[in-house]
């Protein structure tokens, strides 16, 4: 005999909850936060060195257990709770789309001192031969691209996208990534305008063109790393001893003063193109999402 049809009954209103978007935004972070604390346990049984430690001091141990709670925060989200594959860290994309971005990356942060220096704002007095180069490239370059894409880009663009369209998810994203950049040295409301600007709405379109946060991770660090041990120039506020011995001149809004090139209006300008070319894909392929409730009622009618 053949078993009889079941109905398939309804997910409880919890684990609705749980999974609609504003519950995953949630349930991430608090997976995040309890995982910081473990890791912040194994972090003091290995006696590694507490408090805001210089770029020099951090090795690959230290940055590995700041980014696993974030990345296994991420990876729990995607299959626990969304039941998929995590598509967008696919491991057979990481080497092919993470070159891709850090070329992007790089080429892009080069045309902005290329600009500068052609405007006089940037110049070079020599090399450093003394530059510590792994410290910087772990903190600025792995660090930063990897823990603040997936959060920016993975977690809040993402899935945001889903409820409230791509527009809302842009601005969000945005305004987030540019509001956590506005506690570090030398900040200014400006330069947390610019960077959410020039940066968020970038790598928020960057990824809805691509769905690869390794495309993400990689341009966030080659501009990073490109900026301060390359060419010197503070990045977001920290000072920097890169391998150029450079100095910028002009006023603040060309230069970005002493939080770095990311709040000169060249950088903002440059960035704007590539935003607007990002863009331009997108309307081309038709990949803007509408609101899910203009969504379901398109489907319905």
């Amino acid at each position: 005999m053949s078993a009889q049809p079941t109905e398939a009954t309804s997910p409880s209103l919890p684990l609705r909850l749980l999974r609609s978007p504003l519950g995953r935004i949630v349930a991430f972070f608090i997976t995040m936060i309890a995982l910081r604390v473990i890791a912040g346990r194994v972090y003091d049984g290995l006696g590694l060195p507490r408090g805001n430690l210089s770029f020099d001091q951090v090795t690959p141990l230290i940055e590995a257990l700041r980014l696993t709670p974030v990345v296994l925060a991420y990876w729990l989200l995607v299959r626990t709770i969304e039941h998929r594959r995590v598509d967008e860290l696919a491991a057979r994309k990481a080497v092919p789309h993470a070159l891709l971005g850090i070329a992007g990356g790089a080429f892009v942060f080069s045309l902005v001192v290329g600009t500068l220096w052609a405007l006089g704002a940037y110049a070079v007095d020599g090399v450093n031969r003394d530059v510590h180069w792994l410290g910087p490239i772990l903190v600025m370059g792995v660090g930063a691209g990897v823990g603040e894409e997936i959060i920016s880009r993975g977690v809040i663009f993402r899935i945001v996208e889903e409820g409230l369209g791509t527009w809302a998810a842009l601005l969000l994203s945005a305004a987030v990534f540019g509001g956590l950049h506005i506690w570090n040295p030398n900040a200014t409301a400006w330069s947390a305008l610019a960077i959410a600007l020039e940066a968020g709405l970038l790598f928020g379109l960057l990824y809805h063109v691509t769905r690869s946060l390794w495309v993400c991770m990689g341009a966030h660090a080659a501009w990073n790393v490109a900026q301060g041990p390359f060419y010197g120039i503070p990045v977001s506020g920290f000072e920097q001893h890169g391998l150029l011995a450079s100095r910028m001149q002009g006023p603040d809004w060309l230069t970005g003063g002493a939080f770095g090139a990311e709040a000169s209006v060249v950088a903002l300008g440059l960035c704007s193109v590539a935003t607007a070319g990002c863009l331009a894909i997108a309307v081309r392929r038709g990949s803007l999402l509408a609101p899910s409730w203009r969504r379901k009622r398109v489907a319905v009618t």
